[in-house]
């Protein structure tokens, strides 16, 4: 088996380019390689670069987060996606010992220490040439624990500069280059205002990871990578739980081009839950599926205002369920989907209207980072939830929108402790059976939100059942 993390000195190095290249090189068989089975990993939270590494390996990619998840669920978590695959490629963020306190304990250096993983770093190598030798070096020194198996440059500006880095190395450091990759306009990723342009958006997804395992792969020695990665320990696989036995329900997903952040994890728990899910498409879609509860996950609806406002046959018929007591969760996106309109760019777009308030886009960040949440009494999965110690939730948020012009009495399901939802103090809109927020939950121990939104959506089933019953005479 094979192990590795993938970092480097800063965010915006190229390590997300590397990281897709080498899952898609790695998985597909390249330069005399035999296919191999890689399962991809991101530390902290992140939708765009787990859609990119998910289409690259033939895997899904799985997130890994200090501030979800304690220790001991990381390994758990690390072990049972990667027990049964060749290659386990984790994609850090930010820089290899960046991380929110001053001991660096969320830090990718603290995932490989905890995971045991070798680190591969990514170094931007534009414009240096010794200057690298110190970099590494004291890279190197400041935690001895950590393993930096090998280097890639990266954007380097030609064969000369190559040489020059590589002579700097060799001399100064014990350290292999295992890669130089030349600077690559083809190997650019689209970029919008949140960042990366997510793979379930373009049509040419497909073929650009392609192109960049190609470049990649005649630009790294993959054998090289795959000896400084190897191991004998192996993962103990999971004890799966028993299967559920309840009859499942089914919940209608929205799933295309304007709606696509869901965490593998998450889509796992509501089928472990018994969920069977059905995947529409709101640009295209004009009603919805039958179902017995509605998700509308995160997204970029700003991107596609022409084609959600035009599609109104499938506006009106969801606002109509919603209405009509359909229950429903909403995510960010969703949450802005839902509202009465959108306004970017000078452009406003009617939405579905079940939400009385609109959405502004701004130029920068309203909400951006971890949250802190505590569930309200109105919460309609208080007691699921958050358990009966109604425990801090722990989540993430990043929008670039606000809602506005929400009536005074609106209901909400959290009170923010920590971060910004619909107002710096609520989030989680609170309609007939609907929940919206910008907070993105994920399934964990502390918080196994699918789990609770299929209970959720069995008991509004079996109400509603015996509502319909009429009583004897």
């Amino acid at each position: 088996m094979h192990r590795f993390l993938i970092s480097a000195a800063h965010k915006s190095s190229g390590k997300t380019t590397i990281s897709i290249g080498l899952a898609a090189a790695l998985s597909s068989g390249k330069h005399g390689q035999r296919a191999r089975s890689v399962q991809p990993f991101k530390k902290g939270p992140d939708y765009i670069d787990p859609l990119w590494l998910s289409v690259a390996a033939g895997r899904p990619c799985y997130n890994l987060d200090f501030f979800i998840s304690p220790d001991a669920e990381l390994r758990e978590q690390f072990a049972r996606h990667g027990h049964d695959a060749e290659v386990c490629l984790v994609e850090g963020n930010k820089g290899l010992y960046d991380g929110l306190d001053l001991q660096g304990s969320n830090s990718n250096a603290a995932l490989a220490r905890l995971l045991d993983l070798p680190v591969v770093l990514v170094l931007d190598a534009r414009g240096m040439t010794r200057g690298i030798a110190p970099l590494i070096l004291g890279y190197q020194a400041f935690d001895r624990n950590i393993r930096i198996a090998g280097v890639i440059l990266n954007r380097l500006g030609g064969r000369r500069h190559e040489a020059k880095l590589r002579a700097v190395i060799e001399h100064y450091t014990d350290v292999p280059v295992i890669g130089a990759v030349q600077e690559d306009a083809e190997l650019a990723l689209v970029e919008r205002h949140l960042g990366l342009m997510p793979a379930n958006e373009t049509a040419e997804a497909e073929r650009h990871i392609a192109a960049i395992g190609q470049r990649i792969a005649a630009q790294v020695d993959l054998d090289r990578l795959l000896a400084i990665s190897h191991t004998d320990v192996a993962l103990a696989p999971p004890t799966l739980p028993p299967p559920n036995r309840e009859k499942p329900v089914r919940i209608a997903i929205a799933r295309d081009a304007a709606f696509g952040f869901y965490y593998a994890d998450d889509l796992d728990a509501l089928a472990a839950a018994g969920a069977q899910t059905v995947y529409f498409d709101t640009l295209k879609d004009s009603k919805l599926p039958p179902c017995d509860g509605l998700l509308i996950g995160g997204g970029f609806p700003e991107c596609f205002l022409d084609g959600l406002e035009a599609n109104a046959a499938l506006r009106a018929d969801i606002r109509r369920a919603i209405e009509g007591g359909l229950p429903t969760y909403a995510e960010c996106g969703g949450l802005m989907y839902l509202a009465r309109s959108i306004e970017w760019q000078g452009r406003k777009a009617e939405m579905v209207g079940v939400i009385p308030g609109d959405i502004q886009m701004h130029a920068k960040p309203v909400g951006r980072g971890y949250v802190i949440l505590e569930a309200n009494a109105d919460h309609p999965w208080r007691e699921s939830t958050v358990g009966a110690t109604s425990a801090p939730l722990h989540a993430h948020e990043f929008h670039y929108s606000s809602l506005s012009g929400l009536p005074a009495d609106t209901r909400y399901a959290y009170t923010v402790r920590r971060g910004y939802g619909v107002d710096g103090k609520h989030d989680g809109v609170l309609l007939h059976r609907l929940l919206a927020s910008y907070t993105h939950l994920r399934a964990t121990t502390g918080c196994d939100w699918p789990a609770k939104f299929v209970q959720h959506v069995r008991a509004c089933l079996t109400a509603d059942t015996k509502e319909a019953i009429p009583c004897s005479p």
